[in-house]
């Protein structure tokens, strides 16, 4: 009875340092300013008719200077998982999640079809964070080009 309570009161230390932790790093990432919550699926499929809600990844974006860092929510990783370019990003559509998509999203969602680099990919955003990111895209210093759809 004794080992099982003091096994059972490890379990819930260890699950509240996890959160703590959690809580953390969430904070430390918000701490410098300029994030938005921003879904993130890189590389979709490009002939679908009606988009699936599968390869979705909820995370936190940042803005670092000329490129955008974006963190996985769900993760303890102290860095960006990816790092977009503002010279490399060319948006190629904007519109509104449909089928499933509505599921795996945040209700206020729009979603912006861009690539970076050769790669193919999408962001979710609020109206306003999406604002927020074409404004920072067009803001790039004289001579780089720009593509904002």
């Amino acid at each position: 009875m004794v080992l099982a309570l003091l096994v059972g009161g490890v379990v819930v230390a260890l699950v509240a340092v996890g959160l703590f932790v959690f809580g953390l790093r969430r904070r430390l990432i918000q701490r410098s300013g300029g994030t938005f919550d921003c879904s993130l699926r890189w590389d979709p499929p490009s002939s679908e008719s009606e988009p699936s809600g599968k390869g979705w990844v909820y995370g936190v974006a940042r803005y670092n200077g000329d490129r955008v860092e974006w963190f996985r929510v769900f993760s303890y990783a102290p860095r960006p998982r990816r790092i977009l370019e503002r010279a490399s990003i060319e948006v190629l559509e904007r519109r509104t999640p449909k089928g499933e998509e509505e599921l795996a999203l945040l209700s206020d969602a729009v979603v912006l079809a861009c690539r970076h680099g050769g790669t193919r990919l999408e962001l979710a955003m609020s109206d306003d964070a999406l604002t927020g990111f074409l404004a920072w895209l067009e803001a790039a210093p004289p001579g780089q080009r720009v593509n904002v759809a």
